[in-house]
């Protein structure tokens, strides 16, 4: 699907325009955002862009601009057979609101009694509304235990997730009772903004809560809007600005998330390593063999070259469980351990069908390498079940190894079965892949960068055109 985003204003009798309209985009690390733009020669006021000549065109994702140096990209125009059409220069700047956080806190007030022999461990869920009029969930509260009356603990969130940088866009909060099976009882809901909350503690951020009761009449369960901060905060740009074969549940996995990532790594060279199989000549079961046969240099060029890599060794090895996962982690690992700047940053993505095997190894190697600028991505094929899996995410319980807690949470963990479109859609089923597994990898990213204290390194200055005078003033 294409359409047309907007258009510049005319620039009169010049070859080297320099277009002074912005545009205004939503920008999502684990989202491919393609992009085209087409040149024209106007000739004459009309819209109709058939009525003017056609002088090239060029595509590009946002992502490859965000990723560039100075988040300025440079690409040559095409589109006319046998001529050059010159180029095109594309710049990207973060607005200014996708840069705060808000700290709040809530408190409820004569919530519903739900619990046959106590009262009510309520927790709040936040959701934001998308354009086409659904909800994505941004935030859970923890659980307050036996109480109709809880406060719930401050909690911190970006701007662009509680309400994508809109101010007026609707935030839907609903009020329920945790219950151990998880069938957790729904109380009530009510909808606010962020304009709205950034009245602080006021009459304007008491909320009635509306219930299912049809016969409660006028509801008194309320939350309440205790605190309201605001924090500009360094943003995962600042970090960027600084520095013919149908394809399997693998192939499909990796082209869907590694096409996305690729365009944040500046030399687009990936080494890309097999477990678990049986090489030739011998018949040897390795857990970490480079997947182009070349174990002094495994690295691939794109995710392209990942792909054919990957195809080739099919032909090659034979397949030999068990699946270890460790070695591949403590690969990646000692790579990371010999960067200490914040200059680079490892995500390792580990494609697999089987239960794991190795899980005392895998975890203790998991929680040392929390400590390191690296981040684990697993998608899990095939129809195992995935339990260790969900217990390596550590989204409920942080992982742990011999009495030690890994230091943040560096693994996200999906099945890749909950994405099979069964209408055939892969295209849109993928990308729905890639955006559930990425989408925590900036804020991994920072939290390596906050604890390590690593300040973002400053941004390039303006780009000066070659051949232009310096001016100096005595």
């Amino acid at each position: 699907i294409t359409f047309c985003f907007g258009r510049t204003e005319v620039i009169d009798n010049t070859l080297n325009p320099d277009f002074v309209r912005k545009f205004i985009l939503d920008y999502f690390f684990e989202e491919r955002q393609n992009l085209r733009f087409d040149l024209y020669d106007v000739d004459s006021k009309s819209a109709n862009l058939s009525k003017h000549d056609f002088l090239g065109q060029a595509y590009c994702t946002l992502g490859e601009v965000v990723g560039s140096l100075g988040s300025r990209l440079e690409k040559a125009l095409g589109g006319i057979p046998g001529k050059k059409c010159g180029t095109i220069i594309v710049k990207a700047e973060e607005l200014n609101n996708c840069r705060e956080s808000v700290m709040m806190q809530f408190c409820g007030n004569k919530l519903d009694k739900k619990d046959f022999f106590g009262k009510s461990d309520p927790f709040l869920v936040f959701y934001r509304s998308n354009e086409d009029g659904t909800f994505t969930i941004c935030h859970k509260t923890e659980v307050v235990k036996n109480t109709l009356n809880p406060v719930w603990q401050a909690f911190k969130i970006p701007v662009r997730a509680l309400c994508n940088g809109d101010y007026d866009r609707t935030i839907k909060v609903e009020v329920y009772d945790w219950d151990r099976d998880g069938s957790h009882d729904f109380i009530g809901e009510f909808s606010t903004s962020y304009r709205e909350l950034s009245r602080g503690q006021s009459q304007f951020n008491v909320y009635e809560v509306k219930t299912e009761k049809a016969d409660c009449g006028l509801s008194h369960l309320q939350v309440t809007l205790l605190s309201f901060l605001v924090d500009i905060e360094v943003t995962f740009l600042d970090y960027i600005k600084g520095g013919p074969y149908q394809l399997n549940a693998y192939a499909m996995a990796l082209k869907a998330v590694g096409e996305i990532i690729q365009d944040y790594d500046s030399d687009k060279m990936f080494p890309a390593l097999g477990f678990g199989a049986k090489l030739p000549p011998d018949g040897r079961v390795s857990h970490e063999f480079a997947l182009n046969g070349n174990p002094q240099n495994p690295y691939c060029a794109g995710i392209d070259g990942v792909m054919e890599a990957y195809y080739q060794s099919l032909k090659s090895v034979q397949l030999y469980g068990p699946t270890n996962f460790s070695p591949v982690i403590n690969h990646v690992a000692r790579y990371a351990a010999s960067v200490k700047d914040g200059s680079q940053y490892f995500v390792l993505l580990i494609i697999t069908d089987g239960v794991i095997s190795d899980m005392a190894q895998t975890k203790e190697s998991i929680v040392n390498a929390s400590c390191l600028p690296m981040s684990i991505i697993i998608v899990g094929v095939g129809p195992a079940e995935f339990d260790a899996m969900i217990e390596l995410d550590g989204d409920e319980v942080r992982i742990s190894s011999r009495g030690r807690y890994a230091e943040r949470d560096i693994v996200q963990f999906v099945p890749f079965r909950d994405y099979i479109d069964r209408t055939g859609n892969h295209i849109l089923s993928m990308a729905r892949l890639a955006k559930d597994v990425l989408a925590e990898i900036p804020d991994q990213f920072l939290s390596y960068m906050r604890t390590r204290g690593i300040k973002p390194s400053p941004a390039p200055p303006p780009y000066t055109p070659p051949g232009q005078p310096l001016q100096t003033q005595i």
